[in-house]
C-alpha cells in the first residue's frame, strides 16, 4: 500500500519561547521557525513534549500551531502534535489540525492511564478519524507506560492514514520488529543515540529536538545515511553527535539544554513554564563546550567532502 503522505528528512520538533511571565515570544518564536526553513530542516512539529505542551491548554497549543502554519507559509510541511491524557482533548487538537490546514499529525498513547493494546487502538483510531490526516504514530513507553506493540500496530493499521511511527523506546529489538514486519509503516527515528542504526534499518526521517539549535548538523546525518548512503561518513558524523546526546539525556534536562542551545544561537527562547527551572552555570558551561566542539568537528568532516 502507497502511502498517502512520505516523511522524509530532518523534522523538529519546535521549542516554545516565553517572556519572563511564561507568555509566548511570538516574536521569538517566529525566528525560531524562519531559522529552522533557512537552514534546512525537512518538517516542522508543533505541539510536541519539546514545545512543552505539557503545560499548555489545548487552546493554547492551538494557537501556537495556527501561528506556526502561518508563519511557515506552507514552506516545510507541518505536523500537529495532538498527545494528552483526555481523548476529547486530543480530538479537538486534531480537528484544529485538520481545520488549520496541517500536514499530518503527531499520535501518541495517553500518559498515564496504561490503556490495553485494544484501548489504545481504539482512542488512535478515534483520533485519526477526527483529523482525517497523515498519521505518525508516537511510540514513547518510557513516558506514556505502554508500547503500541503488535495488536495496536495491526489494529490501527488497517487504516490507510497511518504513515509512519516515530519510535522512542531505546530498543533495538523494535527497530527491527518494525523493519521486517511493518514496512508499510514508514520508520522515523525517536531515538536520537540510534538516528545512525534507523537509518541502517531503512529510516528516512529523523525526529530531533537538538535540530532546533544544531539542524544543519543533523541534517548532514541524514544526508550522508539516508541520501548518499555514505555510513563511514555517517558513522562519523554520528560519533561527533554522540557527546550531545549524552548531556541533552542526562539528569532529565532535555528540554532545559535544547532551549539554551537555541539562546545561544540569537534567539531568546526564555524560561521555561513550571515545574521546569532553567540550567545553572555549570550545565550551561558544559553544554556549550560540547557543542563547540560538535560544530567544530562536524565541520570538519563536511569539508573532507
Amino acid at each position: 500500500m502507497t502511502p498517502i503522505f512520505t516523511f522524509e528528512g530532518i523534522y523538529t520538533p519546535v521549542v516554545t519561547p516565553f517572556t519572563d511571565d511564561h507568555c509566548v515570544n511570538w516574536d521569538a518564536l517566529a525566528d525560531v521557525i524562519d531559522n529552522l526553513i533557512d537552514k534546512g530542516v525537512h518538517g516542522l512539529i508543533s505541539g510536541g513534549s519539546t514545545g512543552e505542551n505539557y503545560a499548555q491548554s489545548v487552546e493554547e497549543r492551538l494557537e501556537i500551531a495556527r501561528f506556526t502554519r502561518e508563519r511557515s507559509k506552507g514552506r516545510l510541511p507541518m505536523i500537529v502534535g495532538t498527545g494528552a491524557m483526555m481523548t476529547p482533548d486530543s480530538i479537538a487538537l486534531a480537528t484544529g489540525a485538520r481545520d488549520m490546514g496541517a500536514d499530518a499529525i503527531l499520535l501518541a498513547t495517553p500518559p498515564y492511564s496504561v490503556p490495553t493494546e485494544r484501548e489504545n487502538a481504539l482512542n488512535a483510531l478515534a483520533i485519526d478519524k477526527a483529523a482525517n490526516l497523515p498519521v505518525m504514530l508516537y511510540n514513547y513507553p518510557g513516558r506514556m507506560g505502554v508500547h503500541m506493540g503488535e495488536e495496536f500496530l495491526d489494529r490501527v493499521g488497517r487504516s490507510r492514514n497511518i504513515c509512519a511511527i516515530k519510535e522512542s523506546s531505546g530498543d533495538i529489538n523494535r527497530v527491527h520488529l518494525l523493519a521486517r514486519d511493518y514496512p508499510h509503516i514508514q520508520m522515523s527515528c525517536g531515538m536520537d543515540d540510534q538516528a545512525l542504526e534507523f537509518f541502517a534499518w531503512g529510516a528516512r526521517s529523523w525526529v530531533c529536538g537538538g535540530s532546533n539549535f544544531l539542524p544543519e548538523e543533523h541534517v548532514a546525518l541524514y544526508q550522508a545515511c539516508a541520501v548518499e548512503g555514505n555510513f563511514d561518513k555517517g558513522r562519523r558524523i554520528m560519533s561527533a553527535m554522540m557527546p550531545l546526546m549524552r548531556v541533552l539525556e542526562q539528569g532529565g534536562k532535555f528540554i532545559q539544554c535544547i532551549k539554551h542551545g537555541v539562546t545561544l544561537n540569537g534567539i531568546g527562547t526564555g524560561p521555561m513554564r513550571p515545574p521546569l527551572k532553567g540550567l545553572n552555570k555549570d550545565d550551561k558551561r558544559a553544554l556549550e563546550q560540547v557543542i563547540r566542539v560538535l560544530k567544530r568537528t562536524i565541520a570538519d568532516i563536511q569539508a573532507e567532502g
